[in-house]
C-alpha cells in the first residue's frame, strides 16, 4: 500500500501537463520515490504560488488555503479533502494534493437526484463548507471515486474573515445536523487545529471558530433566502 503522505513529501516531481479550465496555473504531476529497489509512484495536483492570478478579495497564497482546508477536514474527522501539503515544486512553492482518480463525468448535480445513498457525504461537505466559508463550491468540485467516496477539491477560496459562502449544495437547508456531524463541528469550535495558525491570518482563524460555534449551537443547515449564494459558473 502506498504511503501517500511520504510520497507527497519526499517523491520526485515531474510535470505531466497543465489542467484545463483552471483560472490559476494548475498542474498534474507524477510522483516517484525509490525505496531500496522498490518504487512508489502516484499523481498529484500542484498549484504553485507563481501561477496564481491576483484577486481583489483574497490575498496571494491561495495554495495555503488548499492546505488549510485539508487540515480542517481532517480535524473534523470528515476526511473529504484529499491529502494536501505545502511543497516546493518545479515552479516554486505551492500546494501538492493527492490526485483523485474520479469518474469525471459525474458531479454534484448528476449525483444528488439519483444517489440518495451519497447524501450523508454531501451533508458532510456542506457542513465543512460552512465552517471553511467556501466561496466557490461548484458542482464539479465534488468528485466520486471508484469506491463511491465523494471528495471535495478546489478549496483555495475559503476562510475569508467575512462571511460569503457560495455553494451549489443548498438542498439540505433547514435540516437538522445529525448528532455525529454536529459534534464534529463542535470539535473544531472548541479546539481549532493549531496548524491553521501557520496558514491563515489570526482573524480568519477566529472567524472560522465563530462559524463552527454558530453551526454547532444552531444545529441546522442554513437556508439561502436570497437565492444569490451560488458560485458562477455552477459546474
Amino acid at each position: 500500500m502506498v504511503d501517500i503522505d511520504a510520497l507527497l513529501r519526499l517523491a520526485d516531481i515531474e510535470v505531466e501537463g497543465r489542467m484545463p479550465y483552471s483560472s490559476n496555473a494548475t498542474f498534474l504531476v507524477n510522483l516517484r520515490r525509490d525505496l531500496a529497489g522498490t518504487v512508489e509512484s502516484g499523481q498529484a495536483i500542484y498549484k504553485p504560488l507563481r501561477g496564481e492570478r491576483p484577486l481583489w478579495d483574497f490575498p496571494s497564497g491561495l495554495f495555503k488555503r488548499e492546505v488549510a482546508a485539508c487540515v480542517l477536514s481532517d480535524a473534523m474527522g470528515l476526511h473529504v479533502v484529499p491529502p494536501t501539503i505545502v511543497r516546493e515544486g518545479p515552479f516554486g512553492e505551492g500546494s501538492l494534493q493527492w490526485f483523485i482518480d474520479a469518474r469525471f463525468e459525474e458531479h454534484y448535480f448528476t449525483l444528488f437526484e439519483q444517489r440518495e445513498d451519497l447524501h450523508d457525504q454531501f451533508r458532510a461537505i456542506a457542513a465543512f463548507d460552512i465552517v471553511a466559508n467556501n466561496t466557490d463550491r461548484k458542482s464539479g468540485h465534488c468528485l466520486i471515486d471508484a469506491d463511491d467516496r465523494v471528495w471535495a477539491i478546489d478549496n483555495g477560496l475559503c476562510f475569508s474573515a467575512d462571511f460569503k459562502l457560495r455553494t451549489v449544495i443548498w438542498e439540505f437547508g433547514g435540516e437538522p445536523l445529525s448528532d455525529d456531524l454536529r459534534e464534529r463541528v463542535r470539535t473544531v469550535a472548541t479546539e481549532p487545529p493549531s496548524a491553521l495558525n501557520e496558514l491563515l491570518d489570526a482573524d480568519e482563524v477566529e472567524a472560522m471558530v465563530d462559524r463552527a460555534r454558530m453551526l454547532a449551537e444552531g444545529g441546522m443547515f442554513p437556508i439561502d433566502s436570497t437565492g444569490q449564494r451560488y458560485p458562477w459558473p455552477m459546474v
